[in-house]
């Protein structure tokens, strides 16, 4: 009834919510795509999407389709490489930023292994500029982290906007630098949050440093100071700042998978990674929850920046 590539652009477009990035993630034309989503709306007989010239926005049956086009892309991933006989195995060095220490980035990483347990999986969880340098240097072969804006480099898995976020109670003073709390360098919120302080000519400090997203959360809600922050991740405890705090727009910014230059006996095994975060990237907008099972019980990743 679903045709797996049908459910597979579903997915791209769920994830992106632009039909063309989402030909740009899986190599197809924008008609493609959309002729995709119309056959799959047709099999199911409801509207997944709602659009318009500016917008992509799921429909509730939209969002119900989601839980049920990842399970099928899994069941029909398991059948193909047992009857094709095809198991990976090997050692994959696997980079994710601390932005995903919040997310159920582990429960996709369980999945994986779950499905491929002759792959030795190594989790490095870094700041995003480090995790680029450390893909470059070839001591990682795949990497999960942010990007900046005019970065040619890597898979979108989506893009979302940077804001300011703090302790509900936190006040600024406009007539006193602006309180800081960021990862240390090369963390990418960090050199974005500065620049663009610097372009508003508003003076600031640096309140906290820590390479640990667990560190800023503390002093953030300690309200030591404001950080910058991806909306859609923003952590428990903290708000987004008001515009009458007056601090300036930040910008979006891009998460991305970056696979590394060389190719290794890892290729494989980081292939089917990258397609299991694709095919679950829209979990990745949402908290860890406790629970035991698999697919179900999450343990923190580790913190990005």
């Amino acid at each position: 009834m679903y045709e797996p590539s049908h459910l597979r652009t579903f997915l791209a477009v769920a994830q992106t919510l632009s039909f063309t990035q989402a030909a740009r993630r899986l190599g197809l034309r924008q008609s493609t795509v959309s002729q995709h989503v119309r056959r799959l709306e047709d099999a199911a007989g409801r509207t997944l999407f709602t659009r318009d010239t500016h917008s992509v926005e799921l429909t509730e049956d939209g969002e119900a389709m989601l839980g049920f086009a990842r399970r099928i892309l899994e069941v029909h991933e398991q059948a193909s490489a047992f009857f094709t006989g095809t198991r990976l195995r090997g050692r994959l060095r696997f980079g994710a930023s601390e932005d995903f220490v919040l997310t159920r980035l582990p429960e996709i990483l369980e999945g994986f292994r779950y499905d491929h347990p002759e792959v030795d999986l190594e989790l490095t969880v870094e700041l995003s500029g480090t995790l680029h340098e450390q893909l470059a240097a070839g001591k990682l072969d795949l990497v999960l982290a942010k990007r900046r804006p005019e970065d040619p480099r890597g898979e979108p898995v989506w893009q979302d906007k940077l804001v300011w976020i703090g302790a509900e109670r936190l006040r600024l003073d406009p007539e006193r630098p602006v309180p800081l709390i960021v990862f240390p360098p090369p963390g990418i919120t960090r050199a974005l949050a500065l620049e663009a302080l610097e372009r508003q000519g508003r003076e600031w400090r640096i309140a906290c440093t820590s390479g640990s997203l667990n560190g800023l959360i503390a002093a953030a809600r300690a309200g030591l100071g404001v950080m910058a922050h991806s909306r859609g991740l923003i952590p428990p405890g903290l708000v987004r700042l008001p515009e009458r705090a007056g601090l300036p727009e930040l910008g979006r910014v891009d998460f991305v998978l970056v696979h590394g230059r060389r190719r290794t006996p890892a290729q494989g095994a980081a292939d089917a990674l990258a397609a299991a975060i694709l095919a679950g990237g829209d979990r990745l907008h949402r908290r860890a929850t406790a629970g035991p099972g698999r697919r179900s019980g999450s343990q923190g990743v580790g913190d990005g920046g």
